[in-house]
Parts: C-alpha cells; structure tokens; sequence
C-alpha cells in the first residue's frame, strides 16, 4: 500500500536528522502507537537538544499505579487499544503492591484492582512485567557501549557505570516510547562528551559492608547534586561486588541524582585514573575517610522512638543478600512486636524458597514481598500510621534518604546491626 507522506510533520523536525525508517514511523507507516510515540521522543529531544535518534536492544520502564496514577492508567490502556507493541525486549521495575500481602498491609483493594488492570495493558503490548528494580543482576547485562532506556534511577546509574552501557533516567511513558520505537533521542549519557569523569574521590577507607558503600555514596552526592557530576573513585582496595556496587549507585543516584561514575581499575571506561578523566584534569579531589563513614552513622538517632521496624529494600536483595540475611536470622525469633520486612524479585524469591533461605527468614517472622520496593509501597504513608512506626532501620542509604516523604524517620545500620536491632529492638 502507498503511504501518504505526512510532510508538515516531517518539516517541522528541522532540528533532527530522522532516518527512513523514522520518517515512515513518524508518517503513521508503523500504526499510530508508533508514531505518537516517536512524536513524543521528538519532543523529549527538542527539549535536550538532540540531533538524532539512537537505536536501543533493551528497555527498563517505571509502571506501577503508584506513579502512573489514573491518567496513567488511562495512558496505557489507551496505547494497548492502539495496537502498541513493544519492537524490542521491555522489562518492569518495581511495582506497589505485592497481591498476596493487600489485606495483611490494609492497602485498598480498589488500587490493586487498577494496578493487575495496569499489568494487563502492559502484557497486551508485550512488555514482560518483571516487577523488578534489580534487572542488572536477574534479567539483562548490556555490554559496553549498548544504547538501552532505562527508568529506575539505580537500573541506570548501574548499567552506565558497570556495564558501560548507555542510558538516561527515562520516565514511565517516555520508556515505553523507547520500547515501541526501539530507538531514543541521543543525549546526556548517550553521548561521550557526558561519560568523563568531573571530579576525584579518594577513599581511604575499608568498606565492609553494604551500608559502608551506601554510605559513601551518600558522602559525595549530599555534596554534588548534579545530573552530570561523574566521581570517580580511586583507591579502591578490592574488586567490589555486584551487590555492593549496587549499594553504591543506587545512593548516589538518590542523594545527588547522578547518573554514572567510575571506578579506577574496576569499571569498563576506567582502567585508569586518566582514561576515567578522558584526559582531562579533576574539577575537584575529595577524600573520603573512616571518620567521615562514621560520622554518616552518628547523624541518625532513634529520637527516644521504639526501634521495631527493620526493612532490607531499596533496591530489591539479590539471592545472595537472601542467603545471608537467612544465615543471620537461622535459629533465632523477631522481637514481639516488631517487624522485618523484605523485599525481593519473583524469580529471587522463587529461588530463594527452593534452597531454603526463604523458610529460615520466614521463621525468625520476617515478611518476604515479592515484586515490590518497600518506599513505593501503594498507601505506605497510611500503612505507617496504622501501625504507629515511627523509626525506620536499614542498611540501604536509598531507602534511608527516599522513605523520609512518608514521614519516617530513618537510621542507616551495617546489615549484622539491623538483623540485631530486629531481634532485640536495641541499637548499640
């Protein structure tokens, strides 16, 4: 069949070299999903200045009711009927509720109702509702250099600075933009000139546990709140693990809403401290000390409130943080009248169960969400005053600085101190 071109919406992109491919997209060749999307991701790369599209093999979108809301609703369900479909693999982060739990946590079962028609609408576009924030580590590692679109800002921290990949935080509609065109408008993270590092920390200090590198992660966004601002850190002592990487992107993304960094001799574009800089000179060095990780600790206090609330989230736990919180807790009980919960994937939970670790924890009385981030809870504000919490503990800088909009007040433990802290309800 000829297509009628549509010309006036072809000459109004003067800003942006669009490819064939992208010209019949936005002429409606591709159905009208396609070219409302394209049309929006025009419009994103007006905004930033972008002079081209930019293929993507792998999309990671925010979807949940908490943050789509009705009109979001109304969104998805819209672009279902047009016949949007997802040109390349689209994965969900988070959501807000854990079905199983909607009584037990007194959420309203009107919004669960929305959320499983959300997850409908999503499936209907072929888009696989994961339900999870960790897809770095369960379901896709990009190579270097790889453009994908990404939504969670620690899926995109992680998968700029680990993987070398390439990324921005892309919102909820923009990112399911990105899966039905399979393309982005190029900018930010997409492009080199953003990826070099800005300024030096050097740590000389021991990190020991997945709070230390949140910690640390806290230390230097708390002072550079910048999206471009690109530490890269020199002096690390060992080869960090995924988990404690993640620890670290995850707080640095929440405290100074950074978007990548480096690691001297462990990330892909930092093999060196000069290669990290591109050549160029630090804008500022920064050091970092054990004094100054303590200090982080000391700055929270239970402000003479019960210590009965203990929470491992913010990001979901790996099968790995499972196995050792079910090796802390095997044996013991959860004081009486506090709680601990956790929050996890589908496919780590299941595995989680089949080895045994999910039984231990559920024995000591911890409570194991599935599919879930623990501060985008449906109602957590509601959920807390019901329950008169008033003191959060976690080892998740993440979760220590976000969960203070729901009126938390928070305290940042090493991860053997909040499995005691649960256990006894006393901080040492």
């Amino acid at each position: 069949m000829q297509l009628t071109p549509d010309e006036p919406a072809i000459q109004r992109v003067t800003f942006m070299q669009l490819t064939p491919d992208e010209k019949k997209m936005l002429r409606g060749g591709d159905g009208t999903a396609a070219k409302e999307a394209l049309e929006l991701q025009i419009e994103v790369g007006k905004f930033f200045g972008a002079k081209r599209l930019v293929p993507v093999s792998n999309v990671h979108m925010m979807g949940d009711i908490e943050v789509m809301g009705d009109s979001g609703k109304a969104f998805l369900e819209r672009m279902s009927e047009t016949g949007a479909h997802c040109a390349v693999p689209t994965t969900t982060n988070a959501r807000c509720i854990d079905f199983d739990y909607v009584a037990k946590l007194k959420q309203d079962p009107n919004e669960a109702a929305k959320e499983k028609q959300l997850i409908a609408y999503l499936r209907k576009m072929d888009v696989v509702t994961a339900d999870t924030c960790i897809n770095y580590q369960t379901l896709y590692q990009p190579h270097r250099n790889e453009h994908v679109a990404w939504g969670d800002t620690g899926t995109v921290i992680y998968a700029n600075s680990v993987f070398g990949a390439r990324s921005n935080f892309e919102a909820g509609p923009a990112a399911l933009a990105a899966g039905i065109t399979g393309r982005v408008a190029e900018y930010g993270f997409h492009l080199d000139a953003h990826r070099r590092g800005t300024f030096q920390v050097n740590v000389k200090t021991d990190l020991k546990d997945f709070a230390d590198w949140g910690a640390l992660g806290k230390l230097v966004g708390e002072a550079h709140q910048d999206y471009f601002a690109v530490p890269v850190f020199n002096g690390i002592k060992r080869p960090p693990t995924s988990d404690e990487l993640k620890h670290l992107g995850a707080s640095l993304a929440s405290y100074g809403s950074m978007g990548m960094f480096h690691m001297v001799g462990v990330t892909p574009e930092a093999p060196t401290l000069k290669a990290a800089f591109g050549g160029g000179k630090p804008k500022e060095v920064v050091t970092i000390t054990s004094r100054d990780i303590q200090r982080v600790y000391a700055g929270y206090s239970a402000k003479n409130n019960p210590l009965n609330l203990v929470v491992f989230s913010g990001p979901q736990q790996s099968l790995f943080e499972m196995k050792n919180l079910a090796r802390l807790l095997a044996g013991r009980k959860i004081k009486p009248g506090s709680h601990l919960f956790v929050t996890t994937s589908n496919g780590v939970k299941s595995a989680a169960r089949a080895l045994g670790y999910l039984e231990q924890i559920e024995t000591a009385g911890g409570i194991v969400l599935e599919g879930v981030c623990f501060y985008i809870l449906q109602n957590i504000g509601q959920i807390r005053a019901q329950n008169g919490w008033s003191n959060l503990v976690t080892n998740s800088a993440k979760l220590a600085n976000i969960i203070g909009a729901h009126k938390f007040n928070t305290l940042l433990r090493r991860t053997d101190d909040c499995v005691r802290i649960a256990l006894t309800g006393e901080d040492a």
